[in-house]
């Protein structure tokens, strides 16, 4: 099947048969941003295009080149989320416009990322955005809706430049300093107010005094995309601050 590609800035369409209804919701609101994870980007590709079990897709496909390709139409619901969640929302692939960034990822090698395909994503990114009305807190990573089982679009992932470019949310992190912390085993208070915290932003994370493994994933997730110079999965006082400075300028953004 082919179809007439949403964005102008789409090379051609490589049209994958995996998609169906969006369920509940008219448009979507959400950008969820991926690397592909595998070792070229000729195999994602094919593997996003593959009517075999397990079926995946996403919307568009940016090549190491910048060449962006169209897989699914926007209307329709592609699949490339999984289990995940975000801000209470458990349906994130009828939410969300799935981008597919092709990287080899923490499994093979892990590269930076091209200037050329960075620029590709910044504008499709910008394009969605100006058409679907997204706001810049909904410009997230796999690991933010998936903590604990994906790491990506990764540490490696400009997420400064693309904040600077007008998409997505970001403020500079705080320093990293010899400071209290908050780890796996503590309890009590401080570790509830930091979960609270945590899912008051987006986060899928119950509130719950301890201080578990669930928790030092997500801790880990925002780490990734918030604060990236350490990823430890411990809430370090930098942790602690940069998700402050997040939540009080989505709530003077949004105000």
């Amino acid at each position: 099947m082919s179809f007439r590609p949403d964005s102008r800035l789409v090379s051609d369409v490589a049209a994958s048969p995996n998609h169906e209804e969006r369920k509940g919701v008219r448009a979507p609101d959400m950008i969820l941003l991926h690397y592909t994870g595998m070792q070229s980007a000729l195999a994602a590709l094919a593997r996003l295009r593959d009517e075999n079990e397990p079926r995946v897709s996403a919307h568009y496909f940016v090549d190491e080149d910048g060449t962006i390709l169209q897989l699914v139409p926007e209307a329709r619901r592609a699949w490339h989320a999984g289990v995940s969640s975000w801000a209470g929302e458990q349906d994130i692939n009828s939410s969300s416009i799935g981008i597919e960034i092709a990287n080899p990822g923490h499994d093979f090698g892990y590269p930076d990322f091209p200037p050329h395909q960075i620029a590709a994503v910044i504008a499709l990114c910008r394009d969605i955005v100006a058409r679907h009305k997204v706001r810049a807190d909904r410009v997230l990573a796999h690991s933010d809706v998936a903590p604990g089982r994906k790491q990506d679009p990764g540490e490696k992932f400009p997420w400064r430049q693309l904040h600077a470019a007008g998409v997505g949310h970001w403020v500079e992190p705080a320093p990293i300093t010899e400071s209290p912390f908050l780890a796996v085993g503590d309890c009590g208070e401080t570790v509830s107010l930091l979960q609270m915290e945590l899912a008051k932003y987006g986060y899928g994370i119950s509130v719950t005094g301890n201080f578990d493994a669930a928790t030092r994933d997500v801790v880990a997730a925002f780490q990734r995309h918030f604060r990236p110079a350490r990823i430890d999965g411990v809430a370090d006082g930098s942790t602690l601050t940069t998700l402050t400075d997040l939540l009080a300028a989505r709530s003077s953004a949004i105000a």
